[in-house]
């Protein structure tokens, strides 16, 4: 008999609405510190480097927790894993918001995204134990809609917040979700039974190396860019770190009786294919979300609630894409829409590469509708075909692993933009300053135009620095842009390699 055979649609729906509830405050709190730490930082009395840190120990402890809520959820059941998960994160926040220095805070925010992580890919195995059919498809389409729009909404939230109220009401809003969510849950989601033998099997040196090889590896990607990667010795130590725990993990998990993260599960084309297609989308969300609030706040100089209204377009039409969705997706083949959503995000990138430095909400408003109509046909089709047609007892292990790329995805996008920005904006600054001779007659009727005090005191040179260095800086958001763009064009070109996926007609018996 089903394990969820007793519950009505209602039920089941409501059920799965709370949980989603749960799955998007912790996506959302990923990126709604993102546009206020200035503002977090100036009430902690910190530096920019410090209150970095109140987003990096998020993501640190976030990523190193979702591939271990497969084992998690079969120790104490996707209710009670998903229920301590609520309960952890909603306390965190508390005190994130209470938190009376930066050293507080980034402990706090740790905690946070190590006891909310388990949220996330949870609400994916209960989604397919729940519903078969249509509302699979349809439940799907919520996550992947949800799983896209968290991050995307984030700074604008975020934004709005500070501006309004205070940072401190970041974290407070979580609280009446949190709750909500912590007594909603265990009275209907009961498709497992909890299984504490497995404590003693576990394979413990597996979670010593996973956690060694993500949290090392994420550091080192947040920490690289500023730190000039390998010449720095903190930064050469976690690579190191995590490319021998890396290893290591994997041999273990190939090799050990009850492995905590099942790496078999790669072998199915259609698992390893969403994977990277998990992945891929994980740079397009995070690495865009991290590139326009920078781009509009050092370049433009806009403020939180600036950059949130000019990036909350995004957002906006990818809910409008829903329906459209919701129609296609019973109707045509799923690899066809998502080839559509790749192709279609590797267009928004492209839109993005003429970017200028006045460009403002008016530019940015094709380039944003096109990448929100995107992440809407790209996302859930990843997760349908991925994970759609595995059994129960497979999903939980092999959702967290494919949330896990996605996050993934995000740290070495930004990682990567990150070195972009440094790197290639020192080259357009030499490549235009070759330029400023004077045989260039624009730069000779700027320095004309400026008065003879303003030239004496080195006004007007220093002017003509910071123009030069602002067009540098716009021409590398462009490069950046350019190559998002390149990892979907590689995304949408694999996209046929993956099957059409019949998912199974109901929970198998080992989902008991």
């Amino acid at each position: 008999m089903s394990p969820v055979a007793h519950l009505t649609p209602g039920q089941k729906t409501f059920a799965f609405a709370s949980m989603c509830v749960g799955m998007f405050i912790a996506l959302l709190d990923i990126q709604i510190v993102s546009a206020s730490l200035r503002d977090i930082g100036g009430g902690l009395s910190a530096g920019a480097d410090d209150t970095a840190w109140v987003q990096t120990s998020y993501l640190i402890a976030e990523i190193v927790v979702i591939p271990l809520s497969g084992w998690l959820s079969r120790v104490f059941s996707t209710r009670w894993l998903f229920v301590a998960s609520a309960a952890g994160f909603t306390l965190t926040s508390l005190l994130c918001g209470m938190a009376w220095d930066i050293q507080s805070m980034i402990i706090f925010r740790a905690a946070q995204g190590f006891l909310g992580g388990s949220m996330i890919p949870t609400v994916f195995t209960t989604a397919f134990v729940f519903f078969e059919g249509k509302q699979r498809v349809i439940a799907a389409a919520t996550i992947g809609a949800l799983a896209s729009l968290a991050p995307t909404l984030g700074p604008t939230l975020g934004g709005w917040i500070t501006d309004n109220y205070s940072w401190h009401w970041l974290f407070f809003i979580n609280l009446v979700p949190g709750i909500f969510v912590t007594f909603a849950v265990p009275a209907l989601v009961r498709i497992d039974e909890p299984d504490l033998s497995l404590l003693k099997v576990g394979d413990w040196f597996g979670i010593v190396l996973i956690a060694l090889f993500l949290g090392c590896l994420e550091y080192t990607l947040e920490e690289g860019p500023r730190w000039n990667w390998m010449e720095d010795s903190v930064i050469r130590t976690t690579a190191w770190t995590a490319a021998i725990a890396g290893a290591l993990f994997v041999w273990r998990e190939l090799t050990a009786e009850h492995p905590v993260v099942d790496l078999r599960a790669l072998k199915d084309r259609n698992f390893a294919l969403g994977s990277f297609f998990s992945f891929v989308t994980g740079i397009g969300l995070f690495a865009t979300i991290y590139l326009t609030p920078l781009f509009l706040g050092r370049v433009e100089g806009y403020s939180a609630l600036q950059i949130g209204k000019a990036v909350f377009s995004t957002g906006v039409f990818q809910i409008l894409t829903i329906p459209v969705y919701t129609f296609l997706a019973t109707r045509v083949d799923l690899r066809w829409i998502m080839m559509v959503g790749m192709a279609l995000f590797a267009i928004s990138m492209f839109e993005f590469t003429p970017i200028t430095h006045d460009w403002s909400g008016a530019e940015l408003l094709l380039p944003q509708a096109l990448r929100g109509a995107a992440q809407q046909l790209a996302v859930p089709p990843v997760v349908t075909l991925t994970l759609g047609g595995l059994a129960p007892a497979r999903l939980r292990h092999a959702s967290g692993l494919f949330n896990t790329m996605r996050n993934l995805g995000g740290a070495i996008g930004i990682a990567a933009c990150a070195t972009i920005l440094n790197d290639r904006t020192n080259l357009h600054f030499q490549r235009l300053a070759e330029q400023l001779t004077p045989a260039n007659e624009a730069m000779n009727s700027l320095l004309a135009n400026m008065d003879g005090a303003a030239q004496a005191s080195g006004a007007a040179l220093r002017q003509l620095w910071q123009l030069t260095f602002r067009e540098a800086q716009t021409m590398t958001y462009s490069d950046a842009f350019f190559s998002i763009m390149l990892c979907f064009v590689l995304a949408t070109a694999m996209v046929p390699l993956m099957r059409k996926v019949q998912p199974p007609k109901g929970p198998s018996a080992d989902a008991h």
